[in-house]
């Protein structure tokens, strides 16, 4: 099995080593990511620049490839003109802190694993829900058994799986749970600030708050021990919002 790793948080990151040492016992296993972190960058892609890489040798992993754009830029670029072979998996992580909720939409590791499945790969995202002492072995470990679930018996086209572990020790884990995006919403504070020329500028702040009912969400099993697990889809089509929409043609002439 031919596996592409990848990350928001950078090539040096730890997370990244970790995963990849992991996924070993599936095949080989090629890294290619960010060249420095890339976190809440969504699916930008590079357009107006060039797409630079460099070859890295790390003494744990080998030779890794180091993009300078993001992360969707680096699984383009992996699978479309790096790689002599197209891989059969995509796994972006591990991420240090959770992508649960609406940050799923601002997430360049989600998004990592969104163009794996825009090209027709088995893809996964896995986060860890810390951004202090990492238990990055209890987020390996679920990443390496979904892995192999994952290619055997993959999700419906156009999906994508969304993994988010709590930072326990494996033994404290309390299974795995099936879970919707948890309705939620950022609440931004702006703190003004003002350089040494006289000129202001804004520091971005906020916390992550759900809208109401949370129970059985990936938000709420996540902070209750489980380890959730959400597919999701690019197809951003509303079935709902089409059905009203279609309730105002009649008004509408041209």
């Amino acid at each position: 099995m031919n596996i592409l790793v990848t990350n928001d948080d950078g090539i040096h990151a730890s997370g990244i080593r970790v995963l990849a040492r992991a996924l070993r016992e599936l095949g080989e296993v090629t890294v290619v990511a960010p060249d420095t972190e890339r976190s809440a960058v969504g699916h930008a892609i590079t357009l107006s620049d060039p797409i630079k890489l460099r070859e890295v040798y790390e003494e744990e992993l080998g030779t890794v490839y180091a993009v300078g754009g993001t992360p969707a830029d680096a699984v383009k670029l992996a699978v479309c003109a790096l790689l002599p072979t197209r891989p059969d998996l995509v796994i972006s992580g591990i991420n240090l802190g959770p992508n649960a909720g609406v940050a799923i939409i601002y997430s360049g590791t989600v998004s990592a694993a969104t163009e794996g499945t825009l090209l027709g790969i088995p893809s996964m995202a896995v986060s860890l829900a810390t951004f202090s002492d990492p238990q990055w072995d209890t987020a390996a470990r679920a990443a390496l058994n979904l892995a192999r679930l994952l290619v055997r018996d993959p999700l419906p086209k156009g999906v994508l799986l969304n993994v988010n572990v709590p930072n326990r020790r494996w033994d404290d884990i309390r299974g795995f749970a099936v879970a919707p995006m948890a309705p939620s919403r950022f609440v931004e504070v702006f703190h003004a600030r003002e350089d040494p020329r006289g000129n202001r500028y804004y520091w971005m702040d906020g916390e992550l708050v759900t809208n109401g009912e949370a129970e059985g969400t990936d938000l709420h099993m996540l902070a209750q021990g489980w380890i959730t697990l959400t597919p999701i889809q690019f197809d951003l089509t509303s079935q709902a919002g089409l059905e009203h929409v279609r309730r105002w043609m009649p008004q509408l002439t041209r």
